[in-house]
C-alpha cells in the first residue's frame, strides 16, 4: 500500500510512511497548524472565502510536505545505520554542521547588529522571532541531509515558510490581501528579470547586464511613445532590441571564454549609456523620460491593475504563466535537457552533437528579452521612466537564482528553485521593512543570506566530477 521514498519517485504515488502512527501523528500536526492559520486568518480580518481557501491549501501543502519527509527518514534509516561513526569531540561536531554553525552564528550577528542599531526592534517579540527562526534553520539543515537532491530547495521552502509564519506574529497586517498582493508583484518583477540569469547560470555563465537592460528599456520605451509610435508596437521593438542585446551578450561571451561576467557587465554600461544620450537630446533631464504611460500598460503592473475583473494585478498572471512554462520546457524538452547537459559537461556534451553556441547564444537572448520585459512592465507600475529603476536588480537576480540552489558553476539547478528565492527575498524584504529597516540593512542581510547558500551546494562534488 505505502511505498518508499524511491519507489514513490519512480512510480509517482504518493508519500506515504509505512508507520500508522506517523500518519496520524502528521495529520494531528497538519490539523493543529490548520486551526492556527484559520484563526489568525480572522483575526487579521480577511473576508472568509479566502480565510477557508488559505486554510485547505495550507494543510494539503503541510500534510503531503511531513508524510514526504517521514518517509525520506525511513527509507533511509537502514543506510545511516551502516554509515561510518563521525569524529567524537567539538571537531567531529564542527566537521559535521560547518555550514548549520555558520549560519546561526551570522544569524546572531545581524540580530545583535540591529538591536544595538534599532531601538525599536529591542522587543521580546523580535526575540522571540529570532529564536525560532534559529530553531527552524536547524530543523530545514538537518533533515535537508537526508535528501539526495534539491536539499538547497528543502531549506528554502522552510524558510520561506518560516518568515511568513514569524512575520504573520510581529508585523500587523502582514498577511493583509494588499500586502500580500504587493508582495507576489514585487516578486513577479524580479522572477521575469530572473529567467534569462537562470538559463545563463545553468550554463556556467552570468549576466550582469541584467539592470542596465531593464533600465534602458524603462526609459527608451516611454521615449518612443512621446515620439509618436504605437505603444504595442513600442514594446514589441523594445523586446526585440532587448533579445538582439542579449544575443550579443552570447555571441561575444562565447568567442572570449571565461569572460562574461565583464564583457556583460560593459556591454550594459555602453547600452544604458547610449539610450540615455538618445533619449536626452533636446532635453535637460538625462536618465528621465516623462511622459503618458497607456493606461492598458498601468493596468498591466499597477498594483490597483486587473484581470479579467479581478483585483490582481495581470503581471503576476503572466510571472505564473512564464514559470510554468520555463519549469516544464526545462524538465521536459530538448531544449531543457541539452542547457543541463551544457553545464554539466561540455566535453560530452559536445561529443553528443549538442551545439553550445546555440544554447550558450540563445540562453543570453532569454535573458535579455526577460530583462527588457522587466523594464516595460515596470514603466507601467511606477508611470516614469527612469534610467536606474533596473539597479536593483544586478543583485537580487544574483541572489535569488543562489538562495534557491541553483549552482552558478552550472549544470544543476533550475527556475523552480529560482521562485522559491525569489520569494524568500520578497517575504524577507516585506519583513525588514515591516520592522523598520531601512534599504541598506536589506542589502546588508541579502548578502550575508548568500553566503551560507553558495556554501551549501558548494561542499558538494560538481555534477562534472561524477560524469
Amino acid at each position: 500500500m505505502s511505498q518508499t521514498f524511491g519507489d514513490g519517485g519512480r512510480n509517482g504515488g504518493l508519500f506515504i510512511p509505512h508507520s500508522r502512527a506517523l500518519v496520524w501523528l502528521n495529520l494531528a500536526v497538519t490539523f493543529v497548524v490548520a486551526a492556527i492559520s484559520f484563526s489568525l486568518g480572522f483575526w487579521q480580518g480577511l473576508s472568509a472565502q479566502i480565510v477557508i481557501l488559505y486554510t485547505i491549501v495550507l494543510a494539503a501543502v503541510l500534510f503531503w510536505l511531513i508524510n514526504y519527509v517521514a518517509v525520506i527518514f525511513e527509507s533511509r534509516s537502514s543506510s545511516l545505520e551502516t554509515d561510518t561513526a563521525a569524529p567524537a569531540g567539538a571537531g567531529g561536531v564542527w566537521a559535521g554542521n560547518r555550514v548549520l554553525i555558520i549560519t546561526m552564528a551570522v544569524m546572531l550577528i545581524v540580530y545583535l547588529l540591529i538591536t544595538a542599531t534599532v531601538p525599536s526592534f529591542r522587543s521580546l517579540g523580535n526575540l522571540i522571532a529570532f529564536l525560532l527562526l534559529e530553531a527552524i534553520l536547524v530543523f530545514a539543515f538537518k533533515v535537508g541531509n537526508r535528501f539526495a537532491h534539491g536539499r538547497s530547495a528543502f531549506i528554502g521552502l522552510i524558510v520561506l515558510l518560516a518568515l511568513i509564519v514569524i512575520s504573520s506574529f510581529t508585523i500587523n497586517g502582514f498577511l493583509s490581501a494588499a500586502n500580500i498582493k504587493a508582495i507576489l508583484l514585487f516578486a513577479a518583477f524580479l522572477g521575469i528579470a530572473c529567467v534569462g540569469q537562470t538559463l545563463v547560470a545553468l550554463l556556467g555563465g552570468l549576466d550582469l547586464s541584467i539592470p542596465f537592460v531593464i533600465g534602458a528599456s524603462n526609459i527608451g520605451l516611454l521615449f518612443l511613445i512621446g515620439l509618436g509610435v504605437p505603444p504595442w508596437l513600442a514594446v514589441v521593438f523594445v523586446l526585440i532590441i532587448g533579445g538582439a542585446l542579449g544575443f550579443l551578450n552570447g555571441v561575444l561571451s562565447y568567442r572570449l571564454q571565461g569572460q562574461a561576467l565583464i564583457l556583460t557587465l560593459g556591454m550594459g554600461f555602453a547600452i544604458a549609456g547610449l539610450v540615455q544620450i538618445l533619449t536626452s537630446i533636446g532635453s535637460s533631464f538625462g536618465g528621465n523620460v516623462f511622459g503618458t504611460v497607456p493606461k492598458w500598460l498601468q493596468n498591466l503592473a499597477a498594483m490597483n491593475g486587473r484581470t479579467f475583473g479581478l483585483a490582481v494585478p495581470p503581471t503576476i498572471l503572466l510571472w505564473i504563466v512564464i514559470a510554468v512554462i520555463v519549469i516544464v520546457g526545462l524538465r521536459y524538452s530538448a531544449f531543457g535537457r541539452y542547457i543541463y547537459a551544457l553545464g554539466g559537461n561540455r566535453r560530452s556534451a559536445k561529443l553528443i552533437g549538442v551545439s553550445e553556441f546555440k544554447y550558450w547564444t540563445l540562453a543570453y537572448t532569454i535573458s535579455g528579452f526577460s530583462a527588457a520585459l522587466t523594464g516595460a512592465l515596470l514603466l507601467g507600475w511606477s508611470g516614469g521612466g527612469f534610467i536606474g529603476v533596473g539597479d536593483q536588480y544586478l543583485f537580487t537576480t544574483l541572489a535569488a537564482v543562489v538562495i534557491g540552489g541553483t549552482s552558478l558553476m552550472g549544470g544543476y539547478g533550475g527556475y523552480g528553485y529560482t521562485v522559491i528565492g525569489v520569494l524568500v527575498l520578497q517575504v524577507l524584504s516585506a519583513f525588514l521593512i515591516g520592522i523598520g529597516l531601512k534599504y541598506e540593512w536589506q542589502q546588508f542581510i541579502f548578502g550575508l543570506l548568500i553566503l551560507p547558500m553558495v556554501a551549501l551546494y558548494g561542499r558538494a562534488p560538481h555534477i562534472r566530477a561524477q560524469v
